[in-house]
């Protein structure tokens, strides 16, 4: 869901209690992600294009390291 005002940020459930998590929000035409440690110090922005990218090229196991 895209939000105009300030961003809702997001965590995978698979997350639960933990504190260590990556959140996403999505803002018109981007994605906005920060670590849950520390989310005032860097947020990165992607464009959908490059987030929609960045999860494909996970789901089919192209960033594993070698």
């Amino acid at each position: 869901m895209v939000h105009e005002g300030e961003p809702l940020w997001r965590r995978s459930s698979a997350c639960g209690n933990e504190t260590e998590c990556v959140e996403i929000a999505v803002r018109a035409g981007y994605v906005l992600a920060r670590d849950s440690k520390t989310p005032v110090i860097a947020v990165l922005h992607f464009t959908a294009v490059t987030w929609a990218g960045f999860l494909r090229a996970l789901s089919q196991g192209e960033l594993q390291g070698s």
